[in-house]
C-alpha cells in the first residue's frame, strides 16, 4: 500500500484521494465489490447513498450476523468503529473494513474498559449486561450482550435473585428496570443523539401533529419515553410505521432511519424529532463521518482495517453466543 494513503489515514481517519468527478461510485463500488468478494453492511443511520448501495441495511448485531453467514473474504462496515468490531469478533477470518476509521461512538467512549473494570470489582456478586453498542473490550469484561430488542427480556430470563449490572447507556438500562422491575445498578453513560431531544419542543409538535404517532428509541431520557406511543429498536421502530395505519410519524432516533421509512412507506410522513439545539439536527456526527467517496476508496484500497486482538474475539464471543442462546430458548 502506498505510504502516502496509510499517512493520510493516520491523519485523518481515512483515505484522502483525488477522485474523478465524472466516476460513477455506485458502478465503480459495485465493481470493486466483485473483484474483491467483498459485502457491504450499512447502518440504519447512514446517508441515503450508502443505503441505497448496500447488500444489507439494518442494526449493527443483525448485519454482523448476515455478514457471518456469506462466503465473502472482505465486509466493509459503513457505520460505526464498535460495529466494525463485532463484525470481526463474529468474522474473525475475514478482512473487515470502516470508511473513516474515526467513525466513533459518544456511547461507547462513555464507558472506558479500565474504569468499568474497576466499577464491575465494587460488586463482585453481580452478573454483567452489557449493551450491544460498546467496545470490543467492554463486552469482553461482559457475562451477557443484548441489544435494544431483547434486553427487556434477557433480564427477565434470569433468576429474580441475580444481582445485574447492566452498562453502558443508563437511559436504557432504567427502561429496562422499569419494564422488568428489577434493581439494577447502571453505568452512567449515554448516547449524545439521544439525549438531545426536546420534551418542550416536541409537545408543541404533537400539538401541531395531533394525529401523528409519536415513536421513540429506548435510548432516549425517560421524559421523552413518557411521551411514546411506541418505543422500541430503530428495526422495531421501523416494523412500526409498516404496520401501523397512522399516516404521520413523529420519530425521536437519529435521523438516518427516515429514509428507509419513507421508501417502506411511501404515503406517509416522517418529522424527525427536535433537539434541543440550535441547529435543529439530530444527525450522529460519527456516523455520519462515512461518506460514499470513503466507502470507495476504503473497497479500493482496503483500508483502513479493523482488527480486535485474539485473546478479546475469544472473550467477547462468549457473552454474545450466551445472549443468542438465550433468545434461541425464548424464541425471540
Amino acid at each position: 500500500m502506498n505510504i502516502d494513503v496509510l499517512e493520510e489515514i493516520n491523519k485523518k481517519g481515512f483515505a484522502e484521494e483525488e477522485i474523478d468527478p465524472t466516476l460513477d461510485l455506485f458502478a465503480e463500488i459495485e465493481k470493486l465489490k466483485k473483484e474483491k468478494n467483498a459485502i457491504i453492511l450499512a447502518h440504519y443511520y447512514q446517508e441515503p447513498d450508502i443505503q441505497d448501495i448496500a447488500d444489507y441495511i439494518g442494526d449493527s448485531l443483525g448485519l454482523s450476523q448476515e455478514a457471518a453467514k456469506t462466503d465473502a473474504d472482505v465486509i466493509v462496515f459503513a457505520g460505526v468503529h464498535f460495529m466494525a468490531e463485532t463484525a470481526k469478533i463474529l468474522s474473525p477470518n475475514k478482512k473487515v473494513l470502516l470508511p473513516d476509521v474515526k467513525a466513533g461512538c459518544s456511547l461507547a467512549d462513555s464507558c472506558p474498559p479500565h474504569l468499568f473494570r474497576k466499577f464491575k470489582e465494587k460488586y463482585p456478586d453481580h452478573l454483567v449486561i452489557t449493551y450491544v453498542n460498546c467496545t470490543a473490550e467492554l463486552k469482553a469484561l461482559s457475562d451477557i450482550v443484548c441489544t435494544s430488542t431483547n434486553a427487556v427480556q434477557i433480564v427477565e430470563s434470569l433468576p429474580k435473585n441475580q444481582k445485574i449490572i447492566f452498562g453502558p447507556d443508563r437511559n436504557l438500562g432504567a427502561y429496562v428496570a422499569k419494564k422488568t422491575g428489577r434493581d439494577l445498578v447502571l453505568w452512567n453513560g449515554a448516547c449524545m443523539v439521544h439525549e438531545i431531544f426536546s420534551q418542550e419542543k416536541i409537545t408543541k409538535l404533537k400539538e401541531r401533529h395531533p394525529n401523528a404517532k409519536f415513536i421513540a428509541h429506548p435510548e432516549c431520557e425517560e421524559v421523552v419515553l413518557k411521551m411514546a406511543d411506541y418505543i422500541g429498536s430503530t428495526t422495531g421502530l421501523l416494523k412500526y410505521t409498516i404496520t401501523n395505519p397512522a399516516t404521520e410519524f413523529i420519530v425521536a432516533t437519529e435521523s438516518g432511519i427516515i429514509h428507509q421509512m419513507e421508501k417502506a412507506n411511501p404515503t406517509k410522513t416522517f418529522i424527525p424529532a427536535p433537539p434541543n439545539n440550535s441547529c435543529a439536527c439530530n444527525d450522529c456526527p460519527y456516523m455520519k463521518r462515512n461518506t460514499l467517496e470513503k466507502l470507495y476508496l476504503c473497497i479500493k484500497n482496503g483500508l483502513p482495517e479493523v482488527t480486535v486482538p485474539e485473546h478479546i474475539i475469544e472473550q467477547a464471543r462468549k457473552p454474545i453466543q450466551r445472549m443468542l442462546d438465550i433468545s434461541a430458548e425464548l424464541g425471540l
